[in-house]
């Protein structure tokens, strides 16, 4: 399968934005992310590829957007496709904790861990809104593209 890509700039970064051609996301990486993805030479460059997707950023960065409208393809285990679904339901200028964020897929208490490595996976930073996820005491914990930025979001968002 043929990855297709194109860069953005952004206050984060030039973000990293991948797919399959097909107009879904595949993938958005920040410079220097845990995990991320960076551009190989067999990818394409595609910008026309990911038209509606960069359209939606710049409109959240300009804060005239709340909820992004976008296809994804992701390839994860049942387990963290539920979670990175749940977080699609945290609401902009929301946030929710490890726990609560177990609770609202059916995972127990013990399965906390297990949430927040697959939290920390998530393929899709900023539009699958793994930023929104706070520890139990209100403090700012891991986020993969960096506190900072998770720090930026969530004040982008009025969360903080």
């Amino acid at each position: 399968m043929t990855t297709y890509y194109t860069h953005l700039d952004s206050p984060l970064g030039e973000l990293l934005l991948t797919g399959d051609g097909s107009g879904a996301l595949g993938s958005l990486s920040v410079p220097g992310q845990k995990g991320g993805r960076t551009v190989r030479p067999e990818w394409h460059r595609d910008p026309a590829a990911f038209t509606e997707a960069t359209a939606q950023l710049r409109a959240y960065f300009a804060g005239e957007l709340k909820e992004f409208d976008l296809t994804f393809r992701t390839a994860g285990t049942e387990f963290r496709e539920r979670v990175w679904a749940a977080l699609d339901d945290v609401p902009y200028g929301g946030t929710t904790s490890y726990g609560e964020l177990a609770a609202r897929i059916g995972a127990s208490r013990a399965a906390v861990r297990a949430v927040g490595g697959a939290i920390g996976a998530n393929p899709l930073l900023i539009v699958r809104p793994c930023h929104r996820v706070i520890g139990a005491d209100g403090s700012l914990t891991g986020y993969a593209g960096g506190l900072e930025r998770k720090r930026f979001l969530l004040g982008l968002e009025g969360a903080l």
